[in-house]
């Protein structure tokens, strides 16, 4: 937009309202020139300070805080437009863009899966329509933002992803993005370092459904008791998706494929698909039927959902499954975890077809707050019990997986307890035998990722000595 458009949407004034912006950052780091920079004052940053930056990486303009106006030299001044709030205009900013486009947005909540079921849904919707969804971590109330200000006229459908840590957040993202389907995955245990119960977890969620439109659709978890009662008092149409019956969109008859992948049956409304998806375990199910019950109200086939689940892969660090040399299996699940998700990916690798030895590296599960300890030796005890062979524990509360895992059973000397992910990684190195199956999953504050690049780096290792062993 022009400059002169943006002021008169936030209500200010520009001196060079012919000037184009591009696109829009909030990063002096990766602005891209033509953009337009908004200097958000954050709890780390003061994006203030890194005004004459963004003009040096060619900025066209920069929204910052009438009181802050002053403090830039006039050479700035053509390319400044004084607000009230440099967030709150980022936010109005991007309502205005997205009323003005004016379709379809699908907009997705839960405690997990939200990542995931985004991306399996703008896989299905890419079949027929132009898709503009979230990028990565583009899901608060600054990336939502910066996610609505990417629509472009030629977009059909918009998937955007809302996440929370704190009552109210889902509301105000709700307002913004204004979704004619919002998606609820599951209520679970996490951030709880924020919240007094789950309860309250599920009553900030529910947020979504309280401010969607009575024309609007809620997509919900059948089997998930706090989710499905968010049907209660909502006025619109209701789609309901799981393993229960009663679900609209069920899953059934689910077999793992050699892979570790999952092939299942999925029966809806006038709707029958037969999914092989690349992804391990039930949680992942339920992920996809999520993306199939948002997809359906956009009229999509079951060959479309067939098609586009077949070729989805999942996201770096999200379920991804990787052959290392010697038939070993690493599954590399550590952007993010709770103790939802953490019961889930166990069920998986309790189930994984023709495992020789199961190894768990467990990093702890973040803001849990007081309940953290209680959580972990609860996880733990579902360790030993889904036939773990090996557990290493990584960081803080992560003790207590381990405590719980043997008073289940598992023998003290196939448990450790690691400081952090460099020395799980090494331990883990001298474990591998052929045929192990070895699931890394972790909060990302864990860094579990090194766990991951260690094992594959020794495979390259592997791989070169037996190169060099042939040459010569």
């Amino acid at each position: 937009m022009l400059l002169g458009e943006v002021a008169e949407i936030l209500g200010t004034s520009s001196t060079s309202p012919e000037r184009l912006a591009r696109g829009y950052s909030i990063d002096s780091r990766t602005l891209q020139p033509g953009q337009l920079f908004f200097a958000i004052r954050g709890p780390r940053f003061d994006g203030h300070l890194f005004v004459a930056k963004a003009f040096e990486g060619g900025a066209v303009g920069a929204v910052v805080e009438r009181d802050r106006l002053t403090q830039y030299p006039p050479a700035f001044s053509a390319g400044l437009l004084g607000v009230a709030n440099t967030a709150e205009a980022l936010q109005k900013l991007a309502r205005a863009v997205r009323r003005k486009w004016g379709k379809a947005l699908i907009a997705i909540t839960g405690s997990t899966g939200k990542s995931t079921t985004k991306e399996m849904a703008a896989a299905i919707l890419g079949r027929r329509f132009k898709v503009l969804k979230s990028q990565g971590n583009l899901n608060n109330f600054y990336g939502l933002p910066l996610t609505l200000l990417a629509l472009e006229p030629a977009h059909e459908v918009a998937v955007a992803e809302l996440a929370m840590s704190a009552p109210g957040e889902i509301r105000l993202l709700t307002s913004i993005a204004e979704p004619q389907v919002g998606v609820v995955t599951n209520v679970a245990p996490v951030h709880l370092e924020f919240f007094d119960s789950v309860d309250s977890i599920a009553q900030a969620k529910r947020e979504l459904v309280e401010g969607l439109a009575p024309s609007a659709t809620a997509v919900l978890n059948f089997d998930d008791a706090r989710v499905r009662k968010f049907a209660e008092g909502f006025g619109g149409r209701i789609v309901t998706f799981g393993f229960d019956a009663g679900a609209d969109f069920r899953a059934s008859i689910l077999r793992p494929r050699p892979d570790g992948g999952t092939q299942f049956r999925v029966a809806g409304p006038q709707f029958e698909a037969r999914i092989s998806l690349a992804l391990p375990g039930t949680h992942n199910v339920q992920n996809a039927l999520a993306a199939v019950a948002a997809a359906s109200e956009f009229r999509l086939s079951p060959e479309d959902c067939e098609e586009a689940l077949a070729a989805f892969q999942p996201l770096p660090q999200r379920s991804e499954i990787l052959t290392l040399p010697g038939g070993v299996t690493l599954i590399s699940d550590c952007y993010n975890s709770n103790p939802l998700a953490m019961e889930k990916m166990l069920e998986a690798l309790a189930g994984w077809p023709s495992a020789g030895r199961r190894i768990l590296v467990a990093g702890e599960m973040l803001e849990l707050g007081p309940t953290s300890p209680e959580l972990h030796r609860q996880v733990g005890r579902k360790c030993s019990t889904s036939g773990v062979d090996w557990l290493l524990a990584v960081q803080g509360n992560a003790r207590y997986l381990l405590e719980g895992a043997q008073e289940a059973g598992l023998a003290a000397e196939r448990g450790r307890f690691f400081p952090g992910a460099r020395e799980a990684g090494e331990f883990c190195r001298t474990l591998l035998q052929p045929g192990d199956v070895v699931l890394v999953k972790g909060s990302r504050g864990v860094h579990l990722e090194t766990v991951v690049e260690l094992l594959r780096s020794q495979a390259s290792d592997v791989q070169a000595e037996s190169k060099t062993e042939l040459s010569s």
